[in-house]
């Protein structure tokens, strides 16, 4: 289900890298209802608005009351990630903004909590995996393997459950 891009073209214009990835995704696939109900867990990521999700995000979560309805969304085991521009970007908030709709879908959340060193490596959010976002838009190994951490972890819980 393709979403309008909710920024004006005067705003994406005055940025040109915002323009540039715009156009750079243009034909990247984007997550379908059809796909929530077929997946055993979910990693979500959105950055930081004010301490909130994105505009996007809500978007396409505001589209899940069909499958949520129908019970498609419950008992999947969920994580999410973030990213903020500076270090006190509200990355935390964030998070648990967007674990409010998990608690609604009745989803298992597998928060990476203060289980493992890469966790401490990543900046020690135990909410999920969060980052100072990049200005070259290359991901620190840190954050990197923090990701996957919490993949395995979400992982092992869809495969136990």
């Amino acid at each position: 289900m393709p979403f309008d891009v909710l920024a004006p073209d005067a705003a994406i214009d005055r940025n040109p890298a915002w323009r540039a990835h715009i156009e750079a995704t243009r034909d990247v696939a984007e997550a379908t209802l059809e796909d929530l109900e077929w997946a055993d867990g979910y990693l979500f990521g959105s950055p930081t608005r004010y301490g909130n999700v994105t505009a996007q995000f809500k978007q396409f979560v505001d589209t899940t009351g069909g499958p949520w309805s129908r019970g498609k969304l419950s008992d999947k085991p969920v994580a999410g990630f973030t990213s903020a521009r500076n270090p006190h970007g509200r990355q935390e908030t964030t998070l648990l903004a967007m674990y409010n709709v998990f608690h609604h879908w009745g989803c298992l959340l597998v928060p990476p909590g203060y289980t493992d060193p890469t966790v401490y490596a990543a900046g020690g959010n135990p909410y999920g995996v969060s980052t100072v976002a990049a200005q070259e838009g290359v991901v620190a190994p840190e954050i990197l393997e923090a990701m996957r951490y919490l993949a395995r972890r979400v992982t092992c819980v869809s495969r136990n459950g």
